[in-house]
């Protein structure tokens, strides 16, 4: 399913340049929800090896690899990853049509 999650160029970027330094057998970054903050749910990343999520969806862009949690698809359908940097931070973003509310640090979302 190729419209769950689009990555944009400058996401495609820093997240090569995270694996460049990852542990050694990581070859892709997980994306997922977990239940936390103020609005409900959040985004979680981590490092993974692809060779043990077998039932993950896999997004290959730009020659970076993205699992997506399947206890995540509902939430992220239609979303795109993006990396933005300010004055103050950088960080992943994600622009989510599923979206209804969001807190006020950005840090969470609700459904």
């Amino acid at each position: 399913m190729n419209n769950i999650l689009s990555i944009t160029t400058k996401a495609t970027i820093q997240i090569k340049k995270i694996l460049s330094t990852a542990p050694k057998d990581i070859d892709s970054v997980l994306v997922g929800i977990d239940k936390s903050g103020c609005s409900g749910y959040s985004y979680k990343l981590d490092f993974a090896d692809s060779s043990n999520f077998k039932d993950f969806e896999k997004i290959d862009s730009d020659g970076i690899k993205i699992l997506i949690d399947p206890k995540a698809t509902m939430f992220l359908l239609g979303s795109t990853m993006d990396y933005r940097t300010d004055k103050l931070s950088s960080r992943f973003i994600f622009e989510n049509p599923n979206e209804k509310n969001t807190c006020g640090c950005g840090e969470s979302f609700s459904i």
